[in-house]
């Protein structure tokens, strides 16, 4: 019990120093946050060496654990990462300062001249799993948009964690701004994730980033608001009007490229028409990739494909595993992604205008593309400089959560001694 004591007021001091640093973070000029942001990756490059020997802890600690190997994946650094890691720092310090962005401007009748403009959500709470370079780019974004953050990282990646934030910090000082603007949870103790999603008082929101019980167990307990996606389970229609190199390139990338991410696809949907040329072609190359292709009946006269069941239906692998079914055309597979999709991300590969048009316009993913890989399905690849995750929800924010979606606005009013009648 007192253990738990102790995390219960640990975490309140952590809430009530996020929300002071908030508010000076609130009105730092865009300059600062600039500084702090370039010194972070700075920081960050120069201590590369330190950041990998605490990876090497974790990555004892994750097989250790029983981590698969897309989990392992998601963990591991290497200098490549690193320099990412830099670059996303890098990038979002670029971004245009959203904080003070007049959105929209008039003036009434009344004589009163209105102003809608963006301002910081506050303190944000970001839970994660394994992925180090969370840190970064939480980090990185929450002070982008002049928001306190506090990170929850997993008990995999702690070291890895702590020498990140490490630069993040030494980025604040640089920049002469509040350090417990980017604060990280000191403990591996699981107890502090029930408090962070019980702190309506200091947190104004909570991004999950993980796996499907961390995210679903967010969701159900939270009584914060939530910025999440539960699962991405990404289609891939190939229409009978598929340029075959184009399908080829793309659906080899979308699966093979990295399995353990959201974006990576997990089922394909083929025309009918085509089983025996495109999506023949198509399914030997993702075996002779290495992929494990679970098909239906139409599709298991493909040598080396095996039998579907009702549970690969709507199931994210994240495993060199794909799911493959035969539809009679786009209204079908649009019927097969409302159904077990996910509404995170979904794409169509089709020359025919006509078909792409309806199945971009039906769907109601937070992402939708046409005849370009899903593992484009990221916030660096938006332009946002980074991510700190996606969000499928229809509240606030949906699809890459960037640092302009890590705000809010409110309504500036001015008047020349006006009254209302």
């Amino acid at each position: 019990m007192k253990d738990i004591e102790n995390i219960s007021e640990m975490m309140a001091d952590i809430g009530r120093r996020a929300k002071a640093a908030a508010a000076t973070l609130a009105s730092a000029s865009a300059e600062r946050k600039h500084a702090a942001l370039i010194s972070a990756a700075d920081a960050v490059w120069k201590n590369r060496e330190d950041i990998l020997q605490a990876n090497a802890k974790d990555l004892v600690y994750g097989r250790d654990k029983g981590l698969s190997d897309a989990m392992m994946d998601r963990l591991m650094l290497n200098e490549e990462r690193i320099q990412g890691m830099v670059d996303g720092l890098r990038s979002v310090a670029e971004q245009p300062d959203p904080v003070g962005e007049v959105m929209d401007a008039w003036d009434q009748p009344s004589g009163l001249h209105i102003e809608r403009v963006r301002t910081p959500l506050g303190v944000i709470g970001v839970i994660y799993e394994s992925r180090p370079n969370v840190t970064a780019d939480a980090g990185a974004l929450c002070l982008k948009a002049g928001n306190a953050v506090i990170l929850r990282g997993g008990s995999e990646s702690f070291h890895s964690s702590r020498a990140i934030h490490a630069c993040l910090q030494q980025g604040l000082r640089d920049a002469n701004l509040p350090e417990d603007a980017v604060q990280l949870v000191p403990t591996r103790d699981r107890a502090a994730v029930s408090e962070m999603l019980d702190m309506t008082d200091t947190i104004d929101v909570i991004v999950p980033r993980g796996g499907k019980g961390l995210v679903g167990l967010v969701q159900r307990e939270a009584r914060v608001p939530v910025f999440a996606h539960l699962e991405g389970i990404v289609h891939i229609y190939i229409d009978e009007h598929a340029d075959p190199e184009k399908a080829l390139k793309i659906v080899l990338n979308a699966k093979t490229r990295r399995t353990g991410i959201c974006g990576a696809a997990e089922c394909l949907l083929i025309h009918e028409n085509i089983v025996k040329t495109i999506g023949q072609g198509v399914l030997k190359a993702l075996m002779g990739a290495g992929v494990e292709v679970r098909g239906d009946s139409a599709l298991r006269s493909i040598d080396g494909v095996q039998a579907a069941t009702a549970e690969d239906w709507g199931r994210e692998y994240l495993d060199m595993i794909i799911a493959a079914k035969t539809v009679t055309g786009v209204e079908e597979a649009i019927e097969h992604i409302r159904t077990y999709g996910s509404n995170h991300t979904d794409c169509v590969i089709t020359e025919d205008a006509d078909v792409a048009h309806t199945f971009m316009t039906r769907l109601d993913s937070a992402i939708l593309m046409h005849n370009a890989s899903t593992q484009f399905a990221d916030g660096g690849e938006f332009g946002m400089g980074a991510e700190i995750g996606i969000a499928t929800g229809k509240m606030h924010a949906r699809g890459p959560v960037g640092a302009t979606q890590l705000t809010s606005f409110k309504y500036l009013v001015t008047g020349d001694g006006t009254v209302r009648a």
